[in-house]
């Protein structure tokens, strides 16, 4: 039986995973659990799973889950010291790093430290720290499994083949809920416009970086490290129909693909119990239902995130978690209704403009460019809402 500890488990990613836990009682056991503010929903994760541990990322909503799970033979745990320790717990194997945002980052290398193989649906780890992470995975040989479809789907596409013979990695995107939308009507698209992403069910702050592309952005950052592939060979390719998660092209002019129904159990499942398959309930595909499978080139004029996070990661070193951090704020400034959404490329080309790029050489170090770009990034967004 696989000893889990889920971090971010009240989210899309984490739901989804504990469906699957619930789904194979003989296969998985929950250890730990970690959430951010939905503590009801938490509390009846721990009440169905009985984690030894629980941690929540604010430390003042320990006392009301102690409340909510009063009887239960848990630690509860607060703050990034709780996070950390449910991450490392001694009998864990395994950690699925499923907290959105940079707040993944330090739970996340406390585990690859302590010896956890990482299931990762944290994108921005590797986007913000990505040298450091691949060095200590290598250093502690931990295994890294991605958990993002697309990932997954480059992950399955290259199993068997040498990396020297893959020429192209393809990333596809659904191209979000404005794919077809003017770009002079973008600037007066609310948040609910935005929230409503045609494929996939996702959380309000992944499903506003779809609507900007800032996601395939990230994506790409997370596939250069993953697969130690040249940013040159990464493309992006608009998919509207969301059936092929991602293609690898061969230098014998050969492309592999993975293919499925757009839903995360899929994916969450192969990162699990790899090498082995397990049953999901994901619906089978069926592509004689389909009229056609259409590709183009993303358009970076209208979606300007795309463009800003490759300018990110080819300028590299502290650029991509200052980027990182701008868009977080950023998303974070327009769901409340302070900025709209043309802003978002907007304050984050400006927080990038006037940051120093600089070698990071720790993790503190990358926790300083983070919080460098948060509050330069909250500096533009309150003189643009003022």
């Amino acid at each position: 039986m696989k000893q889990l500890s889920i971090l971010g488990s009240t989210g899309s990613i984490g739901v989804s995973t504990l469906e699957i836990v619930a789904a194979y009682p003989d296969r998985f056991n929950v250890v730990a659990l970690t959430a951010g503010r939905n503590l009801e929903l938490f509390a009846q994760q721990i009440r169905q799973f009985k984690p030894r541990i629980a941690a929540v990322a604010y430390p003042e909503d320990v006392p009301r889950l102690q409340q909510l799970c009063r009887g239960l033979q848990v630690e509860i745990l607060g703050g990034s010291a709780g996070l950390s320790a449910a991450a490392t717990a001694t009998e864990t194997e395994m950690v699925v790093a499923a907290i959105v945002g940079a707040a993944g980052l330090v739970p996340t290398a406390a585990a690859i430290r302590a010896g956890k193989d990482i299931a990762l649906a944290n994108k921005e780890t590797l986007v913000t720290a990505g040298h450091l992470f691949m060095e200590m995975v290598a250093e502690y040989g931990v295994k890294l499994y991605p958990v993002d479809s697309e990932h997954s789907a480059i992950f399955q596409s290259i199993e068997g083949h040498r990396n020297d013979d893959i020429s192209k990695i393809i990333l596809t995107a659904s191209g979000g809920p404005f794919l077809n939308t003017p770009a002079e009507k973008l600037a007066s698209v609310t948040v609910r416009d935005a929230l409503n992403h045609p494929n996939w069910s996702m959380g309000r702050k992944i499903s506003i970086d779809s609507a900007t592309m800032m996601n395939k952005g990230l994506e790409v950052i997370e596939a250069r490290w993953l697969f130690d592939a040249p940013v040159e060979k990464i493309d992006v390719n608009i998919h509207p129909q969301s059936i092929i998660h991602s293609m690898v092209e061969y230098v014998d002019g050969c492309v592999i693909a993975q293919l499925g129904s757009p839903d995360m159990k899929a994916p969450i499942a192969y990162a699990l119990s790899y090498p082995e398959r397990i049953a999901t309930g994901v619906k089978p595909l069926d592509l004689t239902v389909f009229s056609g499978l259409t590709f183009f080139k993303p358009d970076t004029d209208k979606f300007r995130c795309l463009s800003l996070a490759y300018r990110a990661i080819n300028e590299g070193e502290s650029m991509p978690a200052v980027m990182n951090a701008a868009n977080e704020i950023a998303v974070e400034f327009f769901l409340e209704g302070r900025i709209g959404f043309l802003q978002i490329a907007q304050v984050i080309e400006e927080t990038m403009d006037a940051h120093r790029s600089h070698d990071l050489k720790s993790i503190d170090e990358v926790l300083q460019a983070d919080l460098w770009g948060r509050n330069m990034a909250r500096e533009i967004c309150c003189k643009q809402v003022n």
